[in-house]
């Protein structure tokens, strides 16, 4: 908030300008708002739900239904964010990974995190209802929904295939993307969800293996703090094949040549460094699972940056 300047009181008027430190306190409360939503997340989801539009509508949509989409899209994963930060801001403040989030360092108040969270999922659900239709709405509102309460709330804490299940919230933004534009859900973009569902796993435990310590110190039972190093390696193994063979489905459903090609070539080095992965541990080594992990980023943004080239490519 800009600060009243004082009446001068001497010849030399004072500055209209706000206070430097004010105005760094001012941004230092923006910066922290805008942690809470958890960008680089949302940078991903934006990633499918773009090419899943472009999909459903053979072409480039409308600018205007591109545009409410996305931005309906971003206030809603900002939403489920910042209401995750509220609800496990305990976890996060002992946690290395987390402990710089705005709850965990007190920049953000938890009753300022939830209104803040909750105003912009209602912001999101009603944008998209309408701008695009109800059921597009109605898929946003479940996404949060699912995330915060199935996922966060429910599952994280105590199961270590909470992000198995929970990940469904990761998947929603494909159909939301289809819905948006044919007001309908189609088999395309279930593949495309199944896509999504088998990729996350694989993602998410190279990640945790990373942060075993930490996931063990908060008390949460990821899959690499319950399961030994090898156990762990062989299911994202086997889920980055899942993810290949459901990618592959979408080819005969919904695309042309170009697709598959870039699906088949991203797949095997996704399982390359799955495998790769796996061989390291089993030599007891604790292997490079960021690499896995960053790999696993571009594989997806990769696959579905195909999926919308490819409409205009092949149609």
């Amino acid at each position: 908030m800009t600060q009243t300047p004082v009446a001068p009181t001497s010849v030399a008027p004072t500055s209209a300008v706000p206070p430097p430190a004010v105005r760094r306190s001012s941004m230092s409360s923006l910066r922290a708002y805008i942690a809470l939503t958890k960008p680089r997340i949302i940078e991903l989801l934006l990633v499918t739900t773009l090419p899943a539009m472009i999909l459903a509508a053979k072409g480039l949509p409308p600018l205007s239904l591109v545009i409410s989409t996305l931005v309906g899209g971003t206030l809603a994963a900002g939403s489920a964010n910042a209401l995750n930060c509220f609800v496990d801001r305990d976890i996060d403040a002992v946690m290395r990974r987390t402990g710089h989030r705005p709850l965990a360092r007190h920049e953000v108040s938890p009753r300022a995190a939830l209104i803040f969270g909750t105003v912009l999922g209602m912001v999101a659900v009603l944008l998209m209802g309408l701008a695009t239709n109800w059921l597009a709405a109605g898929l946003t509102a479940a996404a949060i929904v699912f995330y915060v309460v199935v996922y966060t709330m429910l599952l994280k804490r105590r199961t270590s295939q909470n992000i198995v299940w929970g990940g469904a919230a990761g998947c929603m933004p494909v159909l939301i993307g289809w819905a948006a534009v044919t007001g309908s859900v189609a088999w395309a973009p279930v593949v495309l969800f199944a896509v999504v569902f088998f990729w996350t796993p694989p993602h998410f435990w190279a990640l945790a293996i990373r942060y075993r310590e930490d996931y063990a110190r908060a008390g949460v039972p990821m899959l690499p703090v319950v399961a030994t190093p090898i156990a762990v390696a062989r299911q994202i193994v086997a889920y980055s094949w899942l993810t290949v063979a459901s990618s592959l489905v979408l080819w005969p459903l919904a695309t042309g040549w170009l697709y598959p090609i870039v699906a088949g070539v991203a797949g095997g080095a996704l399982i390359v460094e799955a495998q790769r992965l796996l061989r390291a541990v089993s030599r007891g080594d604790a292997g490079k699972p960021m690499r896995l992990f960053h790999f696993s980023n571009s594989y997806l943004a990769l696959l579905f940056v195909a999926v919308a080239v490819d409409v205009f490519v092949t149609r």
